[in-house]
């Protein structure tokens, strides 16, 4: 629990750096590991290497269309046209003659004997000759990548640790992985808290609201590669909130949404200090989201999030994302930070690092960020809008228009 002095309040680097340090710590339940088909393993994590099988490419390979030749034959006159090479042929006559060149397609094996490729638009054929064009050269090497030259055999080519994306699902299938193993999702349990909860079925009173937390942060977790594990709302009551975490301990991560703050009725911190957890911080100097809590009981992490539901959003992407990819086996756990350029003036109150919703726009000139106007952490329709969050250093009162900003990724 933080003290008199709010000691354990912390700006948004320390409070990074604590996850940072506890993260490392972390890993994958190794005994668990699954083998899937390789489609199956679109967005898991790897739990072993893919290594190549052989070298990459296996053969010289042309990357033009053209003629393979060499070089100085070439630039000294025209050659012979010896015969035509497509992609997925193997040249079958032996190296090639002195004065001779053969036509050749993209991705096809340079035959032996020859040094460069030259681009069929840079040359004159006829009379079953072939020679430059008026102003053009060639040089040795051009157009063709040697074998080995992106990978030898052995060689890793995806890590441990790296998510499948469709780069890496190409890599495996083209070194002959039918079947990946990966790292199995943790178990995420997420609690929300608060007597003015209620279900997606039920229609609220005018004093209650419906229960949208649990399903931002249960989106949020698989994203992170986690399994969200939705547990029912649970009261603001001291007693049945230390029977609902006992309950979720047996989860590798716990969530508990709302609660949090400093209300005569937030028992979260009491429950979980009657629990025996350990707090590593009870707040953070970031708006929205100040009265994050992290830290860990006898059965494992925890953090207590904000209720309202864009703080629930940001100290999840914050803080509690990097526990998850962690846990997942993700090799890179930081938050997802970029720059883009401001489109609109920004203005808030110094003292608090602010993450304010922005839609986050790119084209070929560049990325640029709109800031989304907003009624406060409560306001899910601003959010709605929203992809990305502009981040407004603590010493600052304004970001004019133009300027190039730092956006926190969702």
């Amino acid at each position: 629990m933080s003290d008199a002095s709010g000691s354990m309040v912390l700006n948004y680097e320390e409070a990074a750096a604590v996850v940072r340090a506890h993260a490392r710590r972390l890993s994958p339940r190794e005994s668990a590991v699954e083998e899937l088909p390789l489609l199956q393993g679109a967005g898991r994590l790897l739990a072993t290497e893919v290594v190549a099988d052989r070298e990459y490419p296996p053969f010289p390979r042309s990357t033009r269309d053209g003629f393979a030749c060499r070089a100085a034959e070439l630039m000294a006159g025209k050659l012979r046209i010896a015969g035509q090479l497509r992609a997925g042929e193997a040249w079958t006559r032996g190296a090639i003659g002195a004065g001779e060149a053969v036509e050749i397609m993209t991705g096809a094996a340079v035959p032996a004997g020859v040094d460069c490729v030259v681009m069929v638009e840079h040359v004159r054929v006829g009379s079953g000759q072939v020679g430059l064009a008026a102003a053009r050269a060639i040089s040795a090497g051009e157009n063709i990548v040697p074998s080995g030259a992106e990978a030898h055999a052995g060689s890793v080519l995806v890590p441990r640790g790296t998510r499948m994306g469709a780069a890496e699902i190409a890599a495996a299938a083209a070194c002959g992985y039918a079947r990946v193993r990966v790292f199995p999702r943790p178990r995420v349990a997420i609690l929300a808290t608060g007597d003015e909860l209620v279900g997606l079925g039920e229609t609220p009173l005018a004093h209650q609201i419906r229960n949208s937390n649990s399903y931002s942060l249960a989106a949020q977790v698989a994203a992170a590669g986690g399994m969200p594990v939705i547990f029912p709302v649970v009261a603001d009551e001291q007693e049945e909130t230390e029977q609902a975490i006992g309950k979720a301990a047996g989860c590798d991560l716990v969530l508990l949404c709302g609660g949090v703050s400093m209300g005569k009725f937030d028992f979260v911190e009491q429950a979980l200090e009657a629990l025996g957890a350990e707090f590593f911080f009870t707040g953070a100097r970031i708006q929205p989201g100040k009265p994050v809590v992290f830290g860990r009981l006898p059965t494992g992490y925890f953090f207590g999030l904000p209720g309202n539901p864009v703080s629930t959003m940001v100290t999840f992407a914050l803080f509690a994302a990097p526990m998850v990819r962690a846990l997942a086996g993700e090799s890179e756990t930081e938050p997802r930070f970029v720059s883009a350029q401001l489109a609109s003036e920004i203005r808030v109150k110094p003292g608090l690092r602010r993450f304010l919703p922005g839609r986050l726009r790119s084209d070929g000139n560049g990325a640029r960020v709109h800031p989304v106007a907003w009624q406060g952490s409560g306001d899910l329709a601003a959010a709605a809008q929203a992809n990305c969050f502009v981040v407004v250093p603590e010493t600052r009162d304004r970001l004019a228009a133009g300027e190039w900003a730092t956006v926190l990724l969702l």
